[in-house]
């Protein structure tokens, strides 16, 4: 991701045929960098609610954020109503003016953030 003139990366093992058939069926499929790891793309400034934590591709759930390809989380211990991403592709039904960062509400561990990055996603 590129936040002004920062570039950072992370690596995701996964093997697939393509991207495309890692998210195009819409089935969430689990990784397990940490939300420390997803943190690392925005730098100090990212911020995430505690719980919930869920992470890979089509990460979502029914009624709050998800992200194509990154982190969702929620102030609750659930992942009913998360309201803090990192990632790229992302969205919540309240705000999905924000596609590819971190966009952080209600008591996220660094503060109400809403960081807009240009992604980049390298596939080998």
């Amino acid at each position: 991701m590129k936040i002004g003139q920062q570039i950072n990366f992370i690596v995701i093992k996964k093997q697939a045929n393509s991207l495309y058939s890692l998210i195009a069926d819409g089935q969430y499929r689990a990784t397990s960098l940490g939300r420390n790891t997803w943190k690392t793309l925005i730098g100090s400034q990212a911020s995430l609610q505690l719980y919930c934590n869920k992470e890979g591709f089509n990460a979502a759930e029914g009624r709050g954020a998800a992200a194509r390809i990154g982190i969702i989380s929620n102030e609750y211990n659930d992942c009913v109503g998360c309201d803090s991403r990192i990632g790229y592709g992302t969205g919540e039904i309240a705000n999905n003016s924000n596609t590819c960062g971190n966009d952080a509400s209600w008591s996220p561990d660094n503060g109400v953030k809403q960081i807009k990055a240009i992604g980049y996603i390298l596939v080998q």
